[in-house]
């Protein structure tokens, strides 16, 4: 077999799915979009410089877009095969960055809302790391129709994400943000007897998504669904059995 090379500015190799993660810090746990052991093959991670949650989520700066492009553009030189973001808030930049790169983007996990809807032909039940500020532009920028039935949850009245993820400083009480989400989902299900599945749009949220389908018995999307996908469409392995 003779390999040859993808790219003459890849300097290592074996990293298909590139990160983009915000400018921020506090503790990404296990299952976190930003902590590498939540997968099972390798990624590789590029800062946004000076994008973080507070610019994007709250107050939605468009000077955003430059640092992302740069990171997309850092991403796809130093060779993965698509490019992903770490905050479903940045479906506002989808058509912009994969416009500046050569390889597929999908920035926002609220991408797999049409799919879910089309899969269950339900109600898409969202929870957001605030849905307050969840817009209709979000929505259509991820080809989520004004017809596509969806309930949004959020989880800005949970006091603990809040303080680790916007007000860090250092700690993250995971049993609390837990009940917090499972609280929502649940008042999700409760308050939707059409709802089909439930996506976590927030990044910080898929460490949780086991305890989610537990308390709704529904099916549960999030970024690393949604990461996994594109990955194994880049990587098909042949098969091997026998009839």
């Amino acid at each position: 077999m003779i390999y040859r090379s993808r790219l003459k500015s890849q300097n290592w190799a074996g990293e298909t799915i590139g990160i983009i993660v915000l400018d921020c810090g506090y503790p990404y746990i296990p299952g976190n979009v930003a902590n590498a052991t939540t997968y099972d093959f390798p990624v590789r991670y590029a800062v946004a410089e000076g994008a973080d949650n507070h610019r994007l989520i709250f107050e939605r700066d468009p000077s955003l877009l430059e640092p992302f492009i740069s990171a997309a553009r850092r991403l796809q030189t130093e060779g993965v095969r698509a490019i992903t973001g770490a905050c479903g808030f940045m479906a506002l930049f989808q058509d912009q960055i994969a416009a500046a790169v050569d390889i597929p983007v999908f920035m926002s996990s609220l991408l797999q809302v049409p799919f879910i809807h089309r899969i269950t032909g339900k109600r898409v039940g969202i929870i957001s790391a605030d849905k307050s500020q969840l817009t209709r532009e979000h929505l259509a920028r991820s080809a989520i129709g004004e017809t596509l039935p969806v309930a949004l949850g959020g989880m800005e009245h949970c006091a603990p994400f809040r303080q680790a993820i916007f007000s860090p400083d250092g700690t993250l009480d995971d049993d609390a943000i837990r009940a917090g989400v499972i609280g929502v989902a649940q008042e999700l299900r409760a308050g939707h007897a059409d709802l089909g599945a439930i996506l976590l749009e927030c990044s910080d949220l898929p460490p949780y998504a086991a305890d989610v389908q537990r308390a709704t018995g529904l099916p549960v999307f999030d970024f690393i669904t949604m990461i996994n996908y594109v990955h194994q469409t880049l990587v098909r392995r042949p098969y091997h059995g026998y009839l």
